[in-house]
């Protein structure tokens, strides 16, 4: 695999506290849950609109290849630091700042707890003593009543300069994707924590609760050009699928086949690459076989495009 290591000066921000169910890709036909998994609660969505011969074979293959899905952060391969890693650059001149440490009641603080033993447990965060830079955890409540543990991030991107890897342009994603019969969209089961951070940048994201402090051993949500990073990494996966059978912006995939009977072979294409370079999907964020979808702001149909209203 090619090295893809960078001196990372600058990427798209991302908002603090964006919670994995705002997303760029939605079907609008309506959809069915299958299980992957008999007797088991591990499902994900397909479409109502394929021929029944397409269904059959879309459901088996999805059976037959349930390595690829994750279904919690412990059962992530994580992409290897020989692919990719992001890494800090911090204007030298900068001075490191130790915030405040915030108080928090007792349900949010029950909150934070919890989901700091997922990632320690998931080996996302390290305890770290000492550390120059140090945050604050923000809670983001979800759309499911339940709390999204952020890290407010602010000064030390401020110390970062923008990265300008640039992004697809929207317009030439979505004129690509017009006039296929079938796609699929897919959503990497906590993708940014799939990619490992550089050693020497991981005690500079240090943040502090009630439980102590800790830094991140993975690339996390709400740092500073994160997004340049990911999609260096997606560019560099799929350099010989975009724009002929894939198109990706930043963390959004979707696959595309301007025949139906080619959609199965689309995917098994995909999901070897999503093998071979270990990225995980998460199955409930999935919708394989759909005839159309809201992407990047635009209704998306075999008859073209609309605006998405």
């Amino acid at each position: 695999m090619t090295d893809m290591n960078h001196e990372i000066s600058d990427a798209p921000d991302e908002p603090l506290g964006k919670t994995v169910g705002e997303r760029r890709v939605e079907a609008v036909e309506e959809l069915k849950i299958i299980d992957l998994f008999e007797n088991d609660e591990k499902t994900t969505k397909i479409g109502t609109s394929m021929r029944p011969s397409t269904e059959e074979h879309l459901i088996r293959f999805l059976k037959e290849n349930q390595e690829v899905f994750a279904w919690t952060m412990t059962d992530l391969h994580g992409i290897s630091p020989d692919v990719i890693t992001h890494r800090l650059s911090i204007d030298p001149n900068a001075k490191p700042v130790k915030q405040k440490k915030r108080m928090f009641g007792v349900e949010k603080s029950q909150a934070i707890k919890e989901e700091v033993d997922k990632l320690l447990k998931a080996k996302y965060i390290r305890l770290v003593q000492y550390p120059e830079w140090l945050a604050n955890v923000v809670l983001v409540p979800k759309s499911n009543e339940k709390w999204r543990l952020c890290i407010d991030f602010t000064d030390l991107n401020n110390a970062c300069p923008k990265d300008p890897f640039p992004l697809p342009w929207i317009d030439i994603l979505v004129d690509s994707t017009s006039g296929c019969e079938m796609l699929s969209f897919l959503d990497a089961c906590q993708g940014y924590n799939q990619i490992p951070l550089g050693p020497e940048g991981q005690e500079k994201a240090s943040f502090v609760t009630n439980q102590g402090v800790f830094c991140y051993n993975v690339m996390p949500f709400g740092l500073k050009n994160v997004g340049a990073t990911y999609q260096r990494l997606v560019n560099h996966m799929f350099q010989n699928q975009i724009g002929r059978n894939i198109e990706v912006y930043i963390d959004d995939m979707l696959v595309k086949s301007v025949e139906e009977q080619d959609h199965i072979k689309d995917l098994e294409e995909c999901f070897q690459i999503l093998k071979t370079f270990g990225m995980n999907l998460n199955p409930a964020k999935c919708t394989f076989g759909v005839g159309g979808a809201k992407f990047l702001g635009y209704m998306i149909f075999k008859r073209g495009i609309e605006a998405n209203p």
